[in-house]
């Protein structure tokens, strides 16, 4: 579809500059479980969850040299003229 191929395109020029991690494309959340522990007991509970129009739909995970361009790099994905991309750096757990 039209849809998938600006993903190819999007996804491919995030590997010809050098940025991307890795991506993946995600089920819909009603394919989902939730998974608490809570004084020892593991609850599992299925899917859908979300009470809301918006559910994430997978990730592009780039290594952008700062907020402005991984900011720019999230405006050109597909997914931003319909909907919404959120950007956020990964949490460092080396210790540090």
């Amino acid at each position: 579809s039209e849809a998938i191929a600006a993903y190819g395109a999007y996804a491919q020029a995030l590997q010809q500059a050098g940025i991307l991690r890795s991506a993946n494309r995600l089920h819909r959340a009603a394919e989902a479980a939730l998974v608490r522990v809570r004084d020892g007991r593991t609850d599992v509970q299925d899917g859908p969850f979300a009470d809301t129009k918006e559910e994430l739909g997978g990730y592009f995970h780039i290594e952008a040299p700062d907020l402005d361009t991984a900011i720019a790099w999230a405006a050109r994905c597909p997914g931003a003229s319909h909907g919404t991309v959120e950007v956020r750096p990964v949490w460092d757990m080396g210790g540090d």
